[in-house]
């Protein structure tokens, strides 16, 4: 049963990602505990050694390692003897590999527009994360917080609407509940876009609340997501970690839009 062996170094598949976030390796967590397939998750480790896995990893002395396919950033996925990196090309090839768990069907457009549909997911998420580091990822964020409040402005006022109301548009095409169709056209897509909700309520509830007034059919979606059973069991057990400040979705209140008061006036929020 998959998640079980989260800590088996003998799993024929492994997780490499930094340990105590749940970052952008949760996407590929969520899918493989979807599909219930044995892994080794390096940030699990028992004794500690994720973070230097990590660094081996990138340094290509990684048990798993190749000179011939080097890794630039985790996650990545050793899986039937490949070491795969970046999220949208792991989750497609996961997909590949688990029909009928993690897409419908082998059909080439089916596949192409999921595939799409990850790459999207994979923009909005790397725009929350410039949200909190605008100018440089080895800067603190405080040495960047002016900037950081003007780019969290734009972001929570006109991307999160244009983003979240695609996907509104997608469902709806698809008529629903998933990204593709019905419940039998279930993706992993659908993950994706769920963890991403949850990930945005967490770190702009305001903002959040305010652009899904009008997207009922993506939170009717994560719902239904949330509500999948080994979806549920993994975010109940030990294994699944919850947002900290220290991963793509952080929450600084001074970044959210300001809430409405009384007769429609706004709010600043406590910082």
């Amino acid at each position: 049963m998959a998640g079980v062996a989260a800590h088996d170094k003998t799993a024929s598949t492994t997780l490499y990602y930094w340990p105590n976030i749940p970052g952008r390796g949760e996407f590929v967590r969520l899918a493989l505990e979807e599909a219930q397939i044995d892994y080794y998750d390096i940030a699990r480790d028992e004794n500690g050694g994720g973070v230097q896995a990590i660094y081996a990893l990138l340094q290509g002395t990684a048990p798993h390692s190749t000179n011939q396919n080097p890794v630039f950033a985790p996650p990545a996925l050793f899986i039937d003897g490949k070491l795969l990196y970046q999220t949208s090309n792991i989750l497609l090839a996961l997909a590949k590999r688990n029909l009928g768990k993690l897409v419908p069907d082998a059909d080439e457009h089916t596949l192409d527009v999921a595939n799409q549909l990850q790459c999207l997911i994979t923009d909005f998420v790397a725009e929350t994360h410039d949200t909190h580091h605008p100018i440089a990822v080895s800067l603190y964020y405080k040495d960047q917080l002016t900037e950081a409040k003007r780019r969290a402005h734009d972001f929570c006022t006109h991307r999160i609407p244009k983003f979240l109301s695609f996907f509104e548009r997608q469902v709806a095409h698809s008529r629903g509940p998933y990204l593709l169709g019905a419940a039998d056209r279930f993706c992993y897509v659908d993950l994706s876009l769920a963890h991403t909700l949850l990930g945005l309520e967490y770190a702009f509830p305001v903002a959040f609340k305010r652009a899904t007034e009008s997207t009922p059919l993506i939170l009717a979606l994560r719902d239904a997501v949330l509500a999948r059973p080994n979806i549920k069991a993994y975010r109940e057990s030990e294994r699944c970690l919850p947002f900290n400040e220290d991963g793509v979705f952080r929450r600084y209140p001074e970044l959210d839009l300001e809430e409405e008061g009384e007769g429609g006036t706004r709010k600043k929020q406590k910082k």
